[in-house]
């Protein structure tokens, strides 16, 4: 994916991640729970890769995790 902002996709696969992994979620459980692949997760999340997600996707994301969707765009 060709994008300008290479960095920011990193840091919200990083944020996916973080809040993922704090909710007790294994890839393979919250990639059923968004209704995605792990290979989809796998790429957002992972370092080497840049992958978007829409933003119906976002937003089931932060509903699973239980948090706002801001908090995974918010620069910290």
């Amino acid at each position: 994916m060709k994008t300008e902002y290479p960095e920011k996709y990193l840091t919200l696969g990083l944020k996916i991640a973080y809040y993922r992994k704090k909710a007790g979620y294994t890839q393979e459980a919250f990639a059923e729970k968004i209704g995605r692949s792990v290979n989809f997760l796998a790429q957002v999340e992972g370092t080497g890769t840049v992958r978007g997600v829409s933003l119906e996707t976002l937003f089931k994301i932060a509903d699973v995790l239980g948090i706002p969707p801001s908090k995974l765009l918010e620069d910290d």
